[in-house]
């Protein structure tokens, strides 16, 4: 099979032990990242697979219908909403997925939450500038963090917490509180208590029609002025704008995010890495070895499967 993989921003994916079982096929990758329409039907002219890391890339009708000969769309981890499946089903195209660990990404969360406590890029910054300390920061120990969500990665970001003594609080839907609960997690007492009284608070949720813009301006405005948000979910769990008025107005006092509602970010063209208070990283959660070799091995192994006329976690069957 011709086999095209985009967006692999890091030219990594050959390095990788996974990408020996696609020996056998014809594989073309591509490292930058395209929208437009009619680039993306050249480069999968011939492709009778496409691996799509994560959400990078969106497949809709206008794109499908410039590709006939597309059989399969192999997807690294779990189908979102870029995948147009009603359009799949349409034009005959089979649609699988597979899972990677939360573990990277619920890492990054410390590393950020531990980076914004204690003031570490300014401080490096400010000794490769010949200069020594400039900022007294703060420790975990101790703070009340909140964790809005208690997924997969939500509850590993928790327990990763318990680990650092820290306080932590759980908010979310019901049937997240009773899971968290049951973990042994305290819940807020309420929304309004959650937002105004964390020192740390770190968005766990998925993106889906119901927390889209979940977060608004007004639960932003009742954190503290020295509170931190983290957000290495998605930009879009929060209402647009909000986040960067409210880094302006100095509630939140921090925010360390790696999502953005358009990506990839480049030139720096996003107002919130112009923010002396707002710590950004290009989307890391899940670039991590390890979950590579799981994200990509599962998709290529479904990429076998499909050849040998043995489809394997399918979302969607023609």
């Amino acid at each position: 099979m011709n086999v095209v993989i985009l967006d692999d921003y890091q030219d990594c994916i050959r390095t990788l032990k996974c990408f020996e079982s696609l020996s056998e096929h014809q594989v073309m990758i591509y490292h930058d990242n395209v929208k437009e329409v009619h680039v993306l039907a050249e480069r999968l002219a011939h492709a009778d697979a496409v691996v799509l890391t994560r959400e990078r890339t969106r497949i809709g009708e206008d794109l499908l219908a410039l590709l006939p000969r597309l059989k399969l769309i192999a997807q690294t981890g779990k189908i979102a909403s870029h995948v147009d499946l009603a359009a799949c089903q349409q034009h005959g195209v089979t649609v699988t997925d597979g899972r990677g660990s939360g573990t990277a990404t619920a890492e990054l969360n410390l590393l950020l939450i531990l980076a914004s406590l204690r003031r570490l890029v300014p401080e490096v910054q400010r000794l490769q500038q010949g200069l020594w300390q400039g900022s007294l920061g703060r420790q975990l120990f101790g703070k009340k963090v909140g964790v809005y969500g208690f997924g997969r990665i939500g509850e590993s970001v928790c327990h990763l917490l318990k680990a650092f003594g820290a306080q932590v609080w759980v908010w979310g839907r019901e049937s997240t509180l009773q899971k968290a609960q049951a973990q042994g997690f305290e819940i807020a007492p309420s929304r309004e208590v959650f937002f105004s009284e964390c020192d740390v608070l770190t968005l766990q949720l998925r993106l889906t029609s119901q927390t889209q813009h979940v977060v608004t301006a007004a639960d932003l405005g009742l954190m503290k002025t020295d509170a931190v948000l983290v957000n290495v979910s998605r930009a879009e769990l929060i209402e647009p704008g909000a986040l960067l008025a409210a880094l302006q107005q100095g509630r939140p006092g921090f925010a360390a995010v790696d999502v953005y509602e358009h990506e990839p970010v480049l030139g720096a063209q996003d107002p919130l890495l112009a923010l002396p208070n707002c710590l950004c990283s290009p989307h890391l959660g899940f670039v991590e070895k390890d979950n590579y070799e799981a994200y990509f091995g599962m998709a290529f192994e479904n990429i076998n499967a499909f050849a040998r006329g043995q489809p394997q976690n399918v979302v969607l069957s023609v």
